[in-house]
């Protein structure tokens, strides 16, 4: 083999090598957004209309979020809310509509506690994603309800099933578990 063939085959081998590499590589970071995000990574990519934009956006929210000064609540705090939860439910009976309106609230009202910017609904969704992008569903179908029964267009089931919808995603900020 003449020393030209040789390097032929040496630079073959290495661009093969770091192609290889470079495949692994972002296969690898692909499932870690998959894992971390859950079923929000498919809604991304369908929303922008790609995988490379989707991975591109999920990791601007990585970066976001890693600045963010997310905190527990004291156990007197956790508390607190969790009774402000029960009165919330207890007063369904008498005004869904107005329930559902209050979950909403005290589940920015948690968010904005634990260090949650809560500028929009769009802006919770994009934080809230990072952590609990598994529960997030939760939270949109609860918004959804809660927007529609603001124009009288939802049943009372309806807004019953967002008040469970709510309380998910509401336990799981209070516990301060995420849904990975």
């Amino acid at each position: 083999m003449s020393t030209t063939a040789l390097v032929v085959v040496c630079v073959v081998a290495a661009v093969v090598v770091i192609a290889l590499t470079f495949t692994m590589w972002r296969l690898a970071r692909r499932r870690h957004l998959q894992d971390r995000f859950g079923p929000e990574y498919e809604r991304t990519v369908e929303a922008e209309g790609g995988r490379l934009a989707a991975e591109r956006e999920l990791r601007a929210r990585e970066h976001r979020h890693d600045k963010l000064d997310i905190k527990e609540l004291s156990d007197d705090r956790r508390r607190q809310y969790a009774d402000a939860w029960g009165g919330v439910q207890q007063r369904f009976v008498d005004s869904p509509e107005g329930s559902v309106a209050e979950a909403d609230e005290l589940v920015a009202r948690l968010m904005a506690e634990r260090g949650y910017p809560t500028e929009g609904y769009q802006g919770r969704l994009r934080d809230l994603s990072v952590e609990h992008g598994r529960t997030l569903e939760h939270y949109r179908a609860a918004h959804d309800v809660k927007v529609r029964s603001g124009e009288s267009q939802s049943t009372t089931e309806e807004l019953r099933g967002a008040m469970v919808h709510y309380r998910a995603l509401f336990e799981e900020l209070l516990s301060d578990q995420r849904s990975r």
